[in-house]
């Protein structure tokens, strides 16, 4: 359908470029007729003066922060609180009572005379 819309326009271009045209040539125009100005009329009435318009509203004010103001003086320093109260001396303390005397012990064997004497030599290193 594509090929067949093309070329049906085609062929159509080519026969009427093919047509023989003729030329027209027009008459020149006849030349216009130059209308000269007379002289000026009276002036005319002055128009009466014209409406006030209507008056706009009016905008809002926006506050422009000033400087900033200087620094304060330092306070004066505070004064020291109260000492607090000692506390009471506590109460001294109970001295133990003495324990009793441990029983006598067993009385040894009497030493023998004359055994045999051991002597031990730690080893060199």
């Amino acid at each position: 359908m594509k090929y067949s819309l093309l070329s049906a326009a085609l062929v159509t271009m080519l026969g009427l470029s093919a047509c023989e045209k003729t030329t027209v040539n027009n008459p020149a125009p006849a030349p216009a007729a130059v209308a000269v100005p007379g002289p000026a009329g009276p002036a005319g009435a002055t128009g009466a003066a014209g409406f006030d318009g209507a008056k706009g509203a009016t905008g809002t004010t926006v506050a422009v922060p000033g400087p900033a103001g200087a620094t304060g003086a330092t306070g004066a320093a505070g004064y020291d609180g109260a000492k607090g109260a000692t506390g009471a001396t506590g109460a001294a303390g109970y001295d133990g009572a003495t324990g009793a005397t441990g029983a006598e012990g067993t009385k040894g064997d009497t030493g023998k005379t004359g055994g045999d004497t051991v002597v031990i030599v730690p080893a060199q290193k």
